[in-house]
């Protein structure tokens, strides 16, 4: 054990020089002379009784008991400065790791997230997308919007906002579906919750019984939507997340009805406490959505 504390510019010092390969090239990193590095590297030598390096002619090379220590202090002092790096202007700066449905955080998120950003500047958020199916624990997530009945085992579910789904297709396709019933010569794109376009058939008036046409099945609404959009087929989509689209007339909405099979919901887990970035994020996104 050892009797007293290790000095930090010595640990610097052999960090330095052992990335370096040179006593000449830490120096110059650490603003101090040569001589100073070598002699703050010999004293941590003699404070481990161990060699850290070999001199040679043409530079350093490091020992097994330096190439041992140089990781450890590598992610320490990395560490560090991250941790520094989070406190700006007398705040610390803390992280949120929040996953979203794709088409949640393109269509409706991401252009939301300045508000979010200029009311609180000191939250780095971190964020991912998924399909609906995502492990919050395996990816480190604080919080998982995610599309559904809002029932996750171990979850707890704040309902976010209602996305409703109704056929979605280019100015093309739309003009030719006077009717519900001209959906069924159309190649319809759908998601793989198989249930969608029959329930929506149904509530259109056609028979329960109803032969579908052909489909394309998609994990993504996001890439059943480019689908549509290149004029695969007629899509069954939430509006609310393709409203850019829809302004621009990229594509139309052909029918006035739209069927409500769920809702996003903001998720975390029961065995994670809430931080203080995390109840800023939810109650600026309950605010925002008017859940």
């Amino acid at each position: 054990m050892l009797r007293s504390h290790l000095p930090l510019n010595a640990l610097r010092a052999f960090e330095a020089s052992a990335r370096h390969l040179s006593f000449t090239r830490a120096a110059i990193e650490l603003c101090v002379t040569q001589a100073a590095v070598s002699h703050q590297v010999k004293g941590l030598e003699a404070q481990l009784q161990v060699q850290l390096f070999r001199r040679l002619p043409r530079g350093l090379m490091l020992t097994h008991e330096g190439e041992t220590l140089l990781p450890v202090l590598r992610d320490s002092f990395d560490r560090i400065a991250l941790t520094l790096a989070r406190f700006e202007g007398g705040h610390s700066r803390e992280v949120l790791s929040v996953g979203a449905v794709g088409t949640f955080a393109v269509g409706w998120l991401m252009p939301r997230l300045p508000d979010f950003q200029a009311k609180h500047p000191f939250i780095d958020l971190r964020l991912s997308t998924h399909n609906n199916r995502v492990d919050v624990a395996a990816e480190g997530l604080d919080y998982a919007i995610r599309f559904g009945a809002g029932a996750w085992h171990g979850t707890e579910a704040l309902h976010v906002l209602e996305a409703p789904l109704t056929a979605l297709c280019v100015p093309e396709l739309a003009t030719q579906l006077r009717t519900p019933e001209a959906l069924l010569s159309q190649t319809l794109l759908r998601s793989y919750r198989t249930e969608e376009w029959p329930q929506w058939l149904q509530a259109a008036g056609l028979p329960a019984d109803t032969r579908l046409p052909r489909s394309i099945v998609f994990d993504s609404s996001l890439a059943m939507m480019e689908a549509a959009l290149q004029g695969a087929g007629v899509a069954l989509a939430p509006p609310l997340m393709f409203r850019r689209q829809l302004d621009a007339d990229l594509i139309r909405q052909p029918f006035a009805l739209e069927l409500n099979t769920g809702s996003y919901w903001l998720t975390r887990l029961q065995s994670r406490p809430e931080t203080g970035a995390m109840n800023a994020f939810k109650e600026w996104l309950l605010g925002t959505s008017g859940a």
